[in-house]
């Protein structure tokens, strides 16, 4: 049911799924307006009380018609969780402004892509042009790499872990644009995702260093397996940048899409990785 569930649901996210309507962010924006009280132990609860009502009903329509609507509510659930449907709108308006060398629209769907980490301060325009790079790497990764890991990993549960995951990854997203950084801060939001993003991160990054200067990639994987100090955004957009390095950071169009054309790549690569263990798991 994972393989089936994932392949339908990326074919239809890159087909249909334009906006935020199918975002589980958009729908859940009013429940975290109303949370007034930032720590980590409220965060922790709120996340756990819809894990919970996510595996409650996927429990009540484990039994109905031959387990068709449990397979629809797991359909549900992916396409709410995986993708990043407003995201690309954003990033399609900036290639558009970059295209007619409209500076302001570039900088603002800049700000839009770069909302959880920021563009550097102060940096000459080859910098600036990387950490756009990076950010649409880290944009690939908590959308669809990290969703597909706690998808699988998940096993029965996968709905739930990836339910969970993606509530976190919307709390985080609606508290950097709408919140003060101290609240945030508060909230404990960042070290959640630390710590639920170090696996995926790895396994993600391992591949791209398999994609880019091995010689220089590989070690730097390897030491990063060891370091629990460093931010995950810095570990993968390190070891996406080996695979980056040939080319140039100056132009404001095939920067970007040079990062975007890596990501997919990824993506494609994982996924065919996971349906190859899922098909040799059936068949032993």
């Amino acid at each position: 049911m994972t393989l089936f569930t994932l392949l339908l649901v990326l074919t239809w996210e890159r087909l249909f799924k334009f906006g935020e309507h199918w975002q589980l962010d958009h729908h859940l924006a009013r429940l975290f307006a109303r949370i007034h009280h930032a720590s980590l132990s409220m965060t922790l609860f709120i996340a756990l009380c819809w894990m919970l009502i996510v595996a409650l009903s996927l429990q009540l329509a484990a039994n109905w018609f031959f387990g068709l609507p449990l397979l629809l509510l797991w359909v549900l659930i992916s396409l709410l969780c995986i993708g990043a449907g407003e995201v690309r709108q954003h990033y399609r308006a900036y290639m558009m402004a970059a295209g007619r060398g409209d500076s302001h629209a570039c900088d603002a769907m800049s700000d839009e892509l770069t909302l959880i980490h920021g563009l550097p301060v102060d940096c000459d325009k080859e910098a600036r042009l990387r950490e756009l790079q990076n950010a649409l790497l880290w944009i690939n990764f908590r959308f669809y790499l990290a969703p597909l890991f706690w998808l699988v990993v998940g096993g029965p549960f996968g709905p739930v872990c990836l339910a969970g995951y993606a509530f976190l990854r919307a709390q985080q997203t609606w508290t950097a644009r709408h919140s003060t950084p101290l609240k945030r801060a508060q909230s404990g939001i960042d070290r959640l995702l630390h710590w639920l993003d170090w696996v995926p991160v790895r396994l993600a990054g391992v591949a791209y260093a398999l994609l880019g200067h091995g010689e220089k990639a590989l070690p730097a994987w390897f030491a990063s397996l060891a370091d629990l100090h460093s931010g995950q955004y810095q570990v993968l957009t390190r070891l996406a940048q080996f695979s980056l390095a040939r080319e140039p950071h100056l132009d404001d169009v095939n920067t970007p899409r040079a990062a975007v054309l890596l990501a997919r790549k990824i993506t494609q690569v994982i996924v065919v990785v996971v349906a190859l263990l899922t098909i040799y798991g059936a068949l032993i």
